[in-house]
This record gives structure tokens, sequence and C-alpha cells, in this order.
């Protein structure tokens, strides 16, 4: 009867109705669906991969990066007053909010307080708005791995820059040739692109270490071949921080990991590092001085950590006088003469990169520890370093609860990445401090830990991460 039925209509003139087109698989569908999933993370993303963009010939000091962490914090605001969805945790709250009241303190205690207004503001920008924004917006694992995405494609595009710029001579001033690998951040924040490769670096070591559940098959050995392609950027960086720091964070990640796990890993890791950089000829002359370097801080010291002792001798006289709420917010270089030693130098030159020689000031005593126990205090100084200790404390211990849950080392990659690039910058604040386009990067950093440290666990969240 069917086959008659067909018959008649073909004979009449008509034809059989067409089936429906069928959805083209897990395309259009599935990334609109993870576009949506992933919408409030977005201007954090956006934040990190801003980060690419040069700041500007005007003041490099302050670039597009800056704007988006403004433009973050109101999305936030906005977000929580409509949704009211994900309102802070009591002991999140203290944590976070700790720094500020430090802050507050310190600036009505200065001697002037206007004058101490925009290290205010810039104090809570990084430690305290952006990473709380960043805190609220994130949600589940799949936002945290968008987010380490953003920070390793950044890495990856300062890294090919900075090569770049060593390659034809076109970096920074370094020895009287222009071969400092800076990226776009310019000679005025030469620690800008070793942070971001540093951290990139990072990413991608947790993620060849411990890869996501059902991740392909060829994720481990590109992400560790990442991690080995991003030290040549690191070391032509010449950046004795940014090394110190990787080494010391990654040290971390390998044993959060596992022995075994991470002996293979650094094995690995070293012979690609050692035939990119030793093997090829990358510099390795240049890297094997300024290694060599580290040794001679106290013996022989050249200019810039001569520098950097007196002005840490400088912060610590601030303390003395001071030691409650410490000089005041910004007031560091109003204080510096004061207490600084003879062997300080007037400041350091800067050239290359597109920019003319210049002699920048001496601003801060390049350690963000003693630069709030100057200014701040013992007040200060104890709420900071207290909000930090916590997160690295309840990160840790975060990590190790997840891990002995079922199928919790499938989804070890979040935590590695989050003390991981915890580690890394707390461990860099020892010999430095905020400043420049990259400072951003600390607040997203900060945000993303204390997102893993201090979130309540939610399992039916985790089952519907992605959509």
């Amino acid at each position: 009867m069917a086959a008659t039925a067909t018959t008649a209509l073909r004979g009449a003139g008509g034809s059989l109705p067409r089936p429906l087109p069928r959805p083209a698989g897990p395309g259009a569908g599935h990334l609109l669906g993870r576009a949506r999933h992933h919408a409030p993370v977005l201007p954090v993303v956006a934040v990190v991969l801003l980060l690419c963009v040069p700041p500007g010939a005007d003041d490099a000091r302050v670039g597009p990066a800056d704007a988006a962490s403004a433009a973050l914090v109101l999305w936030c605001a906005v977000r929580l007053l409509r949704t009211r969805a994900r309102p802070l945790t009591r002991s999140a709250a203290v944590v976070l909010a700790a720094p500020a009241v430090a802050f507050a303190v310190a600036t009505v205690a200065s001697t002037d307080p206007a004058a101490s207004l925009p290290g205010l503001v810039r104090h809570l920008q990084v430690f305290v708005l952006v990473p709380a924004a960043v805190a609220l917006l994130l949600r589940d694992r799949a936002d945290a791995r968008l987010v380490a995405a953003a920070v390793l494609a950044a890495a990856v595009v300062q890294g090919a820059v900075g090569v770049h710029q060593y390659a034809t001579g076109t970096g920074a001033s370094y020895q009287g040739q222009d071969l400092r690998a800076v990226g776009t951040f310019g000679p005025l924040d030469v620690m800008g692109m070793s942070t971001v490769v540093a951290h990139g670096l990072l990413v991608a070591l947790a993620l060849g270490l411990a890869p996501p559940d059902r991740a392909p098959r060829w994720l481990r050995p590109a992400a560790l071949g990442c991690a080995a392609a991003l030290t040549v950027p690191l070391a032509l960086s010449f950046s004795r921080g940014a090394w110190l720091a990787t080494a010391v964070a990654g040290g971390a990640v390998l044993l959060l990991a596992g022995r075994r796990l991470a002996l293979r890993t650094l094995a690995v890791v070293a012979c690609a590092a050692v035939v990119l950089v030793g093997g090829l000829g990358v510099g390795s002359q240049r890297v094997g001085d300024r290694l060599a370097s580290i040794t001679r801080v106290t013996a022989a010291p050249d200019q810039s950590v001569t520098d950097r002792y007196a002005l840490w001798a400088a912060a610590a006289g601030m303390w003395r006088a001071e030691p409650l709420t410490g000089v005041g917010v910004k007031h560091f270089p109003a204080h510096r003469d004061a207490h600084a030693s003879l062997a300080l130098s007037s400041g350091s030159d800067t050239a290359g990169a597109g920019r003319a020689f210049s002699r920048e000031p001496l601003l801060s005593p390049h350690s963000m520890y003693l630069l709030v126990l100057s200014e701040q205090g013992l007040l200060g100084i104890t709420a900071l370093a207290g909000s930090w200790a916590a997160l690295v404390v309840l990160g840790v211990r975060r990590h190790r609860l997840e891990r002995r849950r079922p199928g919790g080392r499938a989804r070890d990659d979040v935590g590695l990445i989050a003390v991981g690039l915890l580690c890394w910058q707390l461990f860099d604040f020892a010999y430095a401090d905020i400043g420049g386009p990259s400072t951003v990067l600390a607040g997203v950093v900060l945000g993303l830990a204390a997102w893993w440290a201090l979130r309540p666990h939610d399992p039916r969240a985790e089952r519907t991460a992605a959509p």
C-alpha cells in the first residue's frame, strides 16, 4: 500500500516531502551552547588577552588591560545585582576584604591622605576588586580552564614577539645591545613579558602533568612541548627573578602532581629546554652569564643589585620610623632619600624596543612585602600576607581533598594551575612589586586562586560543568 501511495504521488506530479536537515553535529549548536555557558567569564578572558596589546607611547605604565579590569569589576557588580547568584561565603569575604581594611587605615593615617588616594585605588584594584570579581564570575572548572587557556595564548604571543626581538635586535637595551626580549610591554616594564610567559609555562606544565578528563591524546605532548618552547623567551628575557620564581613554582606543581610523574616530566622538559637553548645556541652565552650572576649577588653585585639592597634598607628604615601604619600609601618616594645610603644610584637606564634612552627614577623598593611594610606598617603586611597565606594553605588543602574523590585525578589540572600560579606570584613579590600594565595579571591570578581555595564544594555543579 505504501508503494502504491508513493507511485500515485509521483504520477500526479507531486513530490515526496523531504526530511528536515539534521543539525551539523556538535558544530554551531555546541559552540553556541558553550559560548552562552562561558559568557559570564568572558570579561576575565578579555583582560588577559588585552595584555598582548601594546600600552602605547603616551603612558607605558597604563594599558588596555587596566581599563578592561575596571569593566570587569563593573560587569561583576551588575551581574550580582541582577542575579544574586554567587555571594561570597563568610570566610571568603574575610580573606578578600581584610587587605582593603588595612589599605584604608594606612591611607587615613598618612601624613597626606590625598596623595595616598591613587595608591589606595591601585591596591584595591589589584588585591581586592579584581580578585573578588574573578572569584565571583568563575563557576566551574570549565570557566577556570578557559581563563588558563587565555593565559597560555597570551604567553605564546608575547613569547613569539620576544624571540623576534632578540633575533632582530629590536628588544630592550641589555649590555649595550637591543637584545632583551620584552614583548609588547616595552623597556619600562621589562618584567612584563617574562611574567606572562612564566604564567603560560606553568599552565602548559600543569596541563601536561594532568590533562583534563576526556581530553584528546595529543594534549599531553602538546602541552609539555609548549612548556619547553616557552623556556626560550623566558631565558631571553634575562630576568633572574622570573627564572627563580618559575623554578620554585614549577617544583611545587611537580610535587603536587606526584613524584613519579614529576620526575618523568621534569626530564622531558629539561631535555627539550637544553636542546632549544643550549643545543641551538639561542642566547646560551648571555643566559649562562646571567645565571652565573645570581651566585654573585653578595660577593660582587652589579649596580642593579646594589640599588635593590639600598632600597630594601630604606624600606626597613621607614618601617622602623612608623612601625604600625607605615609612612603612608604612595609615600615611599618622598621618604626614600632620608633612609637610603649613598650607594643608591639616581635611577635606572631604559632604552630600546622603540623608545629613546631615558632614566627612570627608583620609586619603590622592588619588593612587594617591603613596600607594604614601609608604607602600611605591621597592620598592612599582616592583613595582606595573611590573606595570601590563607589562599596557599586552603588551595593546597582543596587540591588534596579533590584528589581523594572518585575521578579526582582526572580533574587535577585546575588545582595545579591555581596553586602553581599563586606560588609564582608570591615568590616573585619577594623582589618585585606592582607597577606597569602586566600588574593586572596578578589580580587575575589571585582571583583564580581565591575561587579554587574558597569555593564551596558542589558535586552537582561539577557534573554539569559543560553544556
